[in-house]
């Protein structure tokens, strides 16, 4: 049974889903690094704009079913929902997801879940296996006993809209990623505990660069948008004229532009940006 749920990093993704997890009665420890945001959260307030969450959390504080700490204590399920920036150099940093890491370790029994979210170059779901087998060489994991491992890991990405999170974090599909057979059958099970769209299963290294697909899918489509309204300026064109006229063409789609990622700065970058993602630091 899953009735204790820890989620480590209670940000714009982590403190939507302990609270969505907490709603259906469910014992949701939320950690975070931060004495603000632990407080915050206890109070039944939050931190970060979204609509709907600040009802929901005090809700789920007030029934006793979300509480946040600084400290990872035992649970069923663990997920990780850190940031992962990029360094001056452009090159991923896993420091946030690896003191994660260590720090639930100390806490980990066999049968626990270890669930991944947090946006990540491909091999980061497996450097975090490592990260734990050499932190608790008491418990097998699935990079060492294959399907009959202690411990279940996998990643599974978000995929949500700011503004719609609590909605889309219930009914959006998701893609899941188990190390082992075994490692995706568990996270199905626990995100069918809130999750009312479809969870798709494949292996861990394509769930990974599924989410940064994703991301550069959506992120070429902005900065395209946005060069687009930038050379109608300088043409004297009326660009919302012009998106529509060519969204009549049945396989044209432009979307509208924003003060979203910036066109020129974006169309520079994103090569740099998608190559860091796909490399692990050494």
């Amino acid at each position: 049974m899953l009735n204790t749920i820890s989620v480590v990093g209670l940000g714009y993704i982590g403190l939507p889903t302990a609270t969505v997890l907490a709603s259906r009665k469910k014992r949701v420890v939320g950690v975070d690094v931060s004495r603000h945001v632990i407080d915050t959260i206890n109070r039944g307030d939050i931190h970060i704009i979204e609509p709907e969450l600040d009802v929901l959390v005090q809700g789920a504080v007030s029934s006793g079913h979300l509480r946040a700490a600084t400290r990872p204590e035992p649970a069923d399920v663990f997920l990780i929902a850190v940031p992962t920036p990029l360094t001056p150099e452009h090159r991923p940093d896993l420091r946030y997801i690896e003191s994660a890491v260590r720090a639930i370790a100390s806490v980990l029994v066999k049968g626990n879940l270890v669930v991944l979210e947090s946006t990540s170059p491909v091999g980061t779901t497996e450097k975090m296996a490592g990260w734990l087998a050499h932190a608790r060489p008491d418990l097998s994991f699935p990079q060492q006993c294959g399907e009959e491992s202690d411990i279940r890991i996998a990643y599974c990405p978000e995929r949500v809209l700011p503004g719609r999170i609590v909605h889309e974090i219930i009914a959006n599909d998701r893609v899941i990623g188990g190390m082992t057979k075994k490692c995706s059958q568990a996270a199905i099970e626990f995100y069918k505990l809130f999750v009312q769209g479809e969870c798709i299963v494949t292996d861990v290294r394509t769930a990974e660069m599924c989410k940064l697909a994703e991301n550069s899918f959506r992120d070429i489509n902005i900065a395209f948008a946005n060069e687009l309204s930038l050379i109608c300026d300088q043409q004297g064109i009326n660009v919302w004229e012009l998106i529509k006229l060519a969204n009549r063409h049945p396989r044209v789609d432009i979307l509208s532009p924003g003060c979203g990622l910036g066109g020129i700065v974006l169309q520079s970058t994103l090569g740099s940006l998608w190559i860091a993602h796909l490399r692990m630091p050494s």
